[in-house]
């Protein structure tokens, strides 16, 4: 089945491009001008993956961003034209998975699309069925969920991987390079401080105190490793 893809951008010519590009590679793509607009529509029709450029009109892409993240794990990519790492990495922390920065093209965009969606579609499987208990933690790998106690969290794809590929290996630690190439893919490998910021979000959303966690440690000088407490 085809994968919906829904773009946000307020340039017509942009439009047009990526989705005649995209519906080339056998995407479905819907598309959206005005960001309240795009928010209601992105809602109502579900797509795989939203592509949504910053500044819209109506409501910007990083709102409609932190709306979404209140009630959905849906992946999202960031079209920017800001360049500074600052702007980049405030993407990631309102609930991005990735950003690329305009004007971009079409073959890194592909590339890019194609790599969050197999975080999405993707694990680190456990070998008792793919459902990982770590302290009060349920991490269940097939459905793409996670509990703390009774309480459902949701985690952008990204977060996810991250996750689960820490708490399939209790203790051990792992470089951000690591992380990286096995959580996100080799064509991050130069973006090593944004797994960083995935962590930082991570530990919100987790850990009862974000500033001492319990789960997702820092090994410094190294990188990270789960930290089983039960």
């Amino acid at each position: 089945m085809e994968a919906k893809i829904f773009l946000v951008d307020d340039e017509p010519e942009i439009l047009n491009l990526v989705r005649d590009y995209l519906e080339r590679e056998g995407f479905n793509v819907l598309m959206e001008m005005n960001g309240m607009d795009a928010l209601k529509r992105i809602e109502a029709e579900k797509p795989d993956l939203v592509l949504l450029d910053w500044m819209l009109p109506g409501m910007s892409g990083i709102e409609i961003c932190k709306k979404l993240r209140q009630t959905s794990s849906i992946p999202i990519i960031m079209l920017t034209a800001k360049s500074e790492e600052v702007d980049r990495v405030l993407g990631l922390e309102f609930g991005a998975d990735d950003y690329i920065v305009k004007p971009f093209s079409l073959r890194e965009l592909l590339a890019r699309i194609r790599t969050v969606l197999r975080r999405t579609l993707s694990g680190v499987q456990d070998p008792a069925g793919g459902v990982l208990h770590r302290g009060e933690l349920t991490i269940d790998g097939p459905s793409h969920r996670v509990w703390k106690r009774d309480n459902e969290i949701q985690l952008t794809p990204t977060e996810f991987k991250i996750l689960q590929l820490l708490a399939s290996r209790p203790g051990v630690a792992y470089s951000r390079l690591q992380l990286l190439r096995q959580a996100m893919g080799e064509e991050y490998l130069y973006y090593e401080r944004s797994i960083d910021t995935h962590v930082s979000n991570l530990r919100r959303k987790v850990e009862d105190n974000p500033a001492e966690p319990i789960y997702i440690q820092t090994v410094f000088g190294v990188g990270y490793r789960f930290g089983d407490p039960s």
